[in-house]
């Protein structure tokens, strides 16, 4: 009889958990607007994200496109298709991660999450002034 009362303790407690029954955002996603493709992997222990392709990967001179935004301005010339958008993102519940994202539109760091819906769609969201102020779309994984 013991046996079972720690058996059925110890699926409670995996089942509770979350961690041990939660999906993995890892794989290739497709921004709301389709203008970029992101790469989800673990860095660490960790979720990151890095720009893997662009639908318009050059400017209007024919150039590649670059971190032009950047805040820092020796990563300024940097091509942006190699730049990680997605930022240590760790778990934060079932199908969440919170981190930092980084849009290179502005060039700014944001405090931001990720969350995971039906395994296909993400959605990902960056917060500005303590979380007072939140934009987020929602990526489709591609593979």
């Amino acid at each position: 009889m013991t046996r079972h009362l720690f058996a059925a303790a110890l699926f409670f407690l995996l089942a509770a958990s979350g961690a041990a029954f939660a999906a993995d955002p890892a794989g290739i996603w497709l921004t709301q607007n389709g203008a970029s493709r992101i790469k989800l992997a673990d860095c660490g222990g960790a979720v990151c994200g890095t720009i893997i392709w662009l639908k318009e990967p050059n400017d209007d001179n024919g150039k590649p496109k670059t971190d032009k935004n950047n805040s820092d301005a020796s990563k300024r010339s940097r091509p942006l298709i190699g730049v990680q958008i997605v930022l240590g993102m760790k778990p934060a519940g079932a199908d969440k991660w919170t981190g930092q994202v980084y849009n290179a539109e502005d060039g700014k760091t944001y405090s931001g999450n990720l969350t995971l819906s039906g395994g296909d769609k993400l959605q990902l969201q960056g917060c500005a002034l303590g979380g007072l102020l939140c934009k987020g779309q929602t990526w489709t994984r591609m593979n």
